[in-house]
């Protein structure tokens, strides 16, 4: 489950910044989640959960922005939004798509 490990380095991230910024609590956590990034996002919320006992987020509510993927379609020359890899293009059905958006990352600064 390497939520968990995600979960450890955003804390991490969110404390480091918030105490740069003298903040004492994080309530709010934003984080976008590509759906190519390959994160259970229930698995994230359990770990969230279980990681931010005896944090500065100890009480922060996990809010999950889920993103679709995106590729960059070689023949028609758009950039598509997909759900998995291998998808293909909505646009004109080519398989030739080079994925192009995978994202997991904090979408607001700690309050």
């Amino acid at each position: 489950m390497h939520e968990m490990s995600l979960c450890e380095g955003v804390i991490q991230v969110l404390e480091d910044s918030a105490k740069t910024q003298g903040f004492t609590r994080i309530k709010t956590v934003w984080l976008e989640i590509g759906a190519l990034a390959g994160v259970e996002i229930e698995a994230m919320r359990f770990s969230f959960e279980a990681i931010k006992k005896g944090t500065m987020a100890e009480d922060a509510r996990l809010e999950i922005i889920d993103r679709p993927g995106q590729a960059w379609c070689l023949p028609c020359a758009k950039t598509v939004a997909i759900k998995q890899r291998f998808d293909a293009c909505p646009h004109c059905g080519s398989y030739e798509l080079q994925v192009t958006g995978v994202v997991v990352k904090p979408s607001r600064t700690p309050s």
